[in-house]
């Protein structure tokens, strides 16, 4: 058996979630429970705080985990980092109060800074040689500066939102974050189905990615099309079997960069192409 922990609730459960259906390998039950199965008899899900999820890898209570790496940082946990889900995007920031004179991290020099992430934010101010007092809390960060327990904090940020709102504003970026895959270091290498499980995650990420290209094109603009035409290995081209008036066509089908589409569709129809369908993908394979 593997057993993958996922965040029980908050902002990275339903993505969590998501990538388990869109991989084919659904959860069969809720985060009201302390555990559910999957579509797969040799796979459980165990639901718990994103926060205890890199512990729980770290120990071997899950074999694998979805969380933060934020949050793997944080507690140094022993762990095998597997992939990048590319999800749960978030920053760490230093910030002070707007009215705050601090304008850079060297002016909180022999200053107070609270946060919930001690350990990489001591290490921040160690490694550009400037002495802080870190204060740990829990929750309510924002909070510390206006009632005069900290001058600044280290808080995480997605759209910054929170801070405006508390009138905090940024100094610099402590830490980029993003949810990942993990795993616990013995099963990594005794147990082949985590590797499995890993592809099918990465051929989602791939899909997400790109898209299918299918388009109808005269032959003697093949030519053009191909060079406008980039494609992960060479499009595809097929004879079409009737055409209007005799007019030699084949069908052309690519896989292509998601972000090139709006450009790459209207430069195909300059030189000729027509009856062009993009489609999603649901999973590539390496």
């Amino acid at each position: 058996m593997i057993r993958i922990a996922i965040p029980n609730k908050g902002r990275l459960h339903e993505p969590s979630i998501s990538i388990f259906n869109d991989a084919g390998l659904p959860i069969n039950g809720t985060s009201r429970k302390l555990f559910a199965k999957t579509t797969d008899p040799e796979i459980s899900i165990l639901f718990a705080r994103a926060a205890d999820i890199p512990e729980y890898v770290q120990d071997g209570a899950a074999d694998v985990g979805i969380t933060g790496i934020d949050l793997v940082t944080e507690c140094d946990a022993e762990v095998k980092t597997l992939l990048d889900l590319k999800f749960g995007k978030a920053k760490l920031v230093l910030a002070v109060p707007n009215e705050s004179v601090l304008e850079t991290p060297a002016d909180l020099q022999g200053k107070k800074v609270a946060t919930e992430f001690p350990k990489i934010t001591a290490r921040y101010f160690e490694e550009k040689g400037i002495k802080v007092e870190v204060i740990k809390v829990s929750g309510a960060c924002e909070m510390t500066p206006h009632v005069g327990i900290a001058d600044a904090i280290v808080d995480i940020s997605s759209s910054g939102t929170t801070l405006m709102l508390n009138r905090l504003r940024v100094i610099e970026q402590v830490f980029s974050s993003s949810v990942y895959l993990i795993a616990n270091k013995e099963s990594y290498k005794t147990k082949e189905k985590i590797q499995d499980i890993k592809t099918a995650f990465e051929s989602v990420l791939n899909a997400k990615e790109r898209r299918y290209l299918m388009m109808n094109v005269p032959e003697t603009a093949l030519k053009a099309v191909k060079e406008v035409l980039p494609g992960m290995s060479g499009p595809t081209i097929m004879k079409v079997e009737s055409s209007k008036a005799g007019e030699p066509i084949v069908a052309v089908h690519a896989v292509v960069d998601a972000a090139l589409i709006f450009t790459l569709v209207n430069n195909l129809k300059k030189v000729g192409a027509r009856d062009i369908l993009v489609i999603p993908i649901e999973r590539i394979m390496p």
